[in-house]
């Protein structure tokens, strides 16, 4: 396959460049590259469109098993296309709860050969102490996550001695840990010296504590989710749909991430992709709300509106998820990367649009908020999944990990 004369962007210039892909993997980055036509060189005229690195979501629950009423693995997979995900990691919080190799193991043999786009697993920490089946996953899942403030079934873990011994037989510690339990997370984290992911940061007081652990040089990482930087509680007041976990904070607290995000603190964009059907948010008080389809388009209207540059979006969204979860080839157009490209189109005015929804919950939190560009075609390991709307016959995603 070669793209021609597509948009990159080097240093937050755009530069115009051939990229030949071969075998899967970026092959030539260059000015101009001449292929022959014929039945197995695709060429692809950009004409113009912006070519980025596929976004690497590091946080998702697609609800398989047990849940595939409100998502799974297939519809989740194509919502991900469709916003330019090539990539995404799944938490252990399904039914059964992924706590026990065996049903690690299944939850692999159930996701095989459906999905659009590569994906990989998390392995769940247990109130029951599962550590040794943290060490016997600890090379086939991404991390461990633990629920360190809510959860369901035995996910919440709130002893010390069974956390420390979670933290000791993990490679990667991913934490839902809010306020004093973000500063316990990190404190345990210290004292194991495990490196820890916290995920979804919303509050100033959060951001302090992170601040304060990379300072002190530890290995600890932070993400914000697309829902913390652009709603608030103002936000829940006028639409009860948006409640979730954390919950919305303040407007000061949304100026303090994308300050942090600024300044290098934060260092990943996870939608905590939490699909819920209509019916269910409305009936009752059910946390999460879904986001993979629209939180590249959120992401490029900040760069227009220059809360961020385009080269921090690639690090957040793209370099870091691929070096803090040790995917290899993956997160940059580069030489020798697996080709996960994204063609672009920035030049538009449009809006979200809730009849365009693909995720099988049907509903998107960010109607009518304004999108910073359209994912016209979405490129996972030379492959074209999505493009123009249409998705591609073949489930070509596989696991990375």
């Amino acid at each position: 396959m070669l793209i021609k004369n597509a948009l990159i962007f080097i240093n937050n210039k755009a530069v115009s460049k051939d990229i030949l892909i071969e075998n899967e993997k970026i092959s030539k980055i260059q000015d101009e590259i001449h292929l022959k036509y014929n039945k197995d060189n695709l060429i692809i005229y950009a004409n113009g469109k912006y070519a980025l690195p596929g976004i690497i979501d590091p946080h998702t629950h697609m609800r398989d098993p047990g849940l595939t009423y409100k998502e799974d693995f297939t519809t989740g997979s194509m919502a991900c296309a469709k916003g330019g995900i090539t990539t995404f990691l799944d938490m252990p919080n399904t039914i059964p709860n992924v706590i026990t190799k065996e049903e690690l193991l299944k939850k692999k043999e159930n996701s095989k050969n459906r999905s659009f786009v590569d994906y990989a697993f998390y392995f769940g920490g247990s109130k029951l102490d599962n550590s040794n089946e943290v060490k016997k996953t600890i090379n086939i899942s991404v991390a461990t996550k633990i629920f360190m403030n809510v959860s369901t079934g035995n996910m919440l873990v709130e002893d010390e001695k069974v956390l420390k011994n979670i933290f000791e037989n993990s490679k990667l510690v991913a934490v839902h840990a809010e306020g004093k339990m973000v500063k316990k997370a990190i404190e345990i984290s210290e004292k194991t010296n495990t490196p820890l992911y916290l995920c979804h940061l919303s509050t100033e007081e959060e951001i302090e504590y992170l601040r304060e652990a990379k300072e002190k040089k530890l290995k600890v990482y932070g993400e914000v989710t697309p829902h913390h930087l652009f709603l608030n509680k103002e936000n829940l007041k006028d639409n009860p749909l948006l409640v979730m976990k954390p919950q919305l904070k303040t407007k000061a607290d949304n100026n303090a991430l994308w300050k942090a995000i600024n300044e290098g603190i934060i260092d990943t964009i996870g939608t905590d992709h939490a699909p819920h059907t209509l019916e269910e948010k409305k009936e009752n008080t059910i946390y999460g709300i879904p986001g993979v389809e629209n939180s590249l388009e959120l992401m490029l209207q900040a760069v227009k509106e220059k809360k961020l540059d385009i080269e921090t979006l690639k690090r957040l969204m793209s370099e870091n998820p691929s070096k803090i979860f040790n995917l290899k080839g993956k997160g940059s157009l580069e030489i020798g990367y697996d080709a996960d490209i994204l063609l672009v189109d920035l030049n538009i005015n449009e809006k979200i649009d809730k009849k365009n929804i693909i995720s099988k919950c049907n509903w998107t939190p960010y109607e009518d908020f304004n999108k910073g560009g359209n994912i016209i075609t979405t490129i996972v390991r030379g492959n074209i999944v999505y493009n123009n709307g249409i998705f591609n016959e073949f489930k070509i995603g596989k696991e990375v990990i």
